[in-house]
């Protein structure tokens, strides 16, 4: 057994569609990013990769302008991070993942993100705990100006 942990921010944005566990959340904003921003998918592919001693997502995807990854789609990249962690001999045990928000309401969308990674990821969705939180109006997340997430991950050798 190894346990990962990944954490990752995104500010938030004017003018994109905001996207956390790979689906689409109403909101007049989004994540600013390379990618689509999905900051729940970018902190749980660092916990997949962190686990495996495989480094991390900006190693395996560049944030490099007009490159393959610009715009992409992250439920591709966590596709692609589930093949590398079987390809090196492990499956995923479990995730807890937090998102921390302000603003929107996530509580609502918690079990369409929960089914669409199990999806993405292909394990049951009682593998996956996802769970929001505000931060009491401190910090850049209380101040509304982004999202942060924090993702724990158990593999196991196969």
């Amino acid at each position: 057994m190894r346990i990962g942990f990944g954490y990752d921010v995104h500010a938030f944005a004017p003018n994109r569609e905001l996207w956390l566990g790979g689906i689409r959340v109403p909101s007049d904003q989004g994540l600013l990013g390379h990618s689509d921003a999905d900051v729940l998918i970018h902190a749980l592919c660092d916990a997949l990769l962190g686990a495996a001693a495989m480094r991390d997502i900006g190693y395996h995807f560049p944030p490099i302008k007009g490159n393959e990854y610009e715009n992409i789609d992250s439920k591709i990249l966590l596709r692609r991070v589930m093949t590398m962690l079987r390809e090196a001999g492990y499956e995923l045990g479990n995730c807890d993942c937090t998102i921390c928000a302000e603003a929107p309401k996530l509580n609502p969308h918690i079990p369409a993100m929960t089914a669409c990674l199990a999806k993405v990821m292909g394990v049951e969705e009682n593998q996956i705990s996802i769970k929001a939180t505000t931060t009491e109006h401190l910090g850049f997340v209380g101040r509304k100006e982004g999202i942060a997430a924090q993702a724990v991950v158990l593999i196991l050798e196969r």
